[in-house]
């Protein structure tokens, strides 16, 4: 796709997330956890999804947001305006693996991005938790910018989250964590991740455990039903070293 056309639907997108009263996470609320702590990643794919800031010039996002050589741009707003940064730099985590869902292959859905200028003040980094990973029965917090209602791009672009419980449904892993509503009759839509919300945060009781890469719903939905995540303190190691290649540095607590 040509330069100009690429700016054009990263543009495009960038309008829809201020055309319409917005919300995101289905059946969520509005606001959450560390909400100046997180932004958006958008590619001229019309991709929108939700980064995490682990410093004053890195995001963490799911790398399937920042994959297949796209045009990227992160975005936030400074008094309504929409603000359009390129990075500087990509990581994609070595085991991802795009075509993982498809053919139910390993992979580590995460991505790094680095600015070639600090973020502004307003924006904090989150913490991310290095510490026993969540099981089944926890309750956790999943935060995002994604649609509030399925297949209605204009819900996108505030911040909401909901509160999920942990499942494990293929038992414990290291890799990912899931999580349902639990309130959720496994019929119809329930709370949870949708379009636009990978990349996101999902919390623990002491911060960040894992960033949000998927969700599916009941009867043939994409969302309402599970979402995953794949889990940060497994992967401390790449985070580190990738940051500590570009003179950064993740705040990560014990959540003990």
């Amino acid at each position: 796709m040509p330069i100009a056309k690429r700016i054009a639907a990263i543009g495009l997108a960038c309008a829809l997330l201020g055309s319409h009263p917005a919300e995101a996470v289905v059946a969520g609320q509005e606001g959450g956890p560390d909400a100046e702590a997180t932004l958006m990643v958008l590619n001229a794919r019309g991709g929108v999804c939700t980064g995490i800031v682990v410093s004053a010039r890195a995001i963490l996002t799911a790398a399937h947001c920042a994959a297949g050589g796209a045009e990227l741009r992160v975005h936030w707003r400074e008094a309504g305006e929409p603000v359009l940064v390129t990075p500087a730099a990509v990581a994609l985590h070595p085991e991802f693996d795009a075509g993982a869902i498809r053919s139910r292959r390993r992979s580590v859905d995460l991505a790094l991005i680095r600015l070639a200028e600090p973020l502004p003040g307003r924006f904090s980094a989150a913490d991310l938790v290095d510490g026993p990973l969540p099981r089944a029965g926890s309750r956790i917090t999943l935060a995002g910018y994604g649609v509030a209602r399925e297949g209605e791009a204009r819900s996108t672009g505030t911040y909401r989250s909901a509160a999920l419980t942990t499942v494990e449904p293929y038992g414990p892993g290291r890799i990912l964590l899931w999580a349902a509503d639990g309130a959720g009759d496994g019929k119809k839509p329930g709370a949870g991740a949708c379009q636009g919300d990978s990349g996101g945060p999902i919390f623990g009781e002491a911060g960040i455990v894992a960033v949000t890469s998927w969700s599916t719903g009941p009867s043939g939905r994409q969302c309402g039903l599970l979402s995953q995540g794949v889990l940060v303190a497994p992967q401390r190691g790449w985070i580190d070293k990738t940051l500590a290649r570009w003179g950064e540095s993740a705040g990560w607590i014990s959540g003990r």
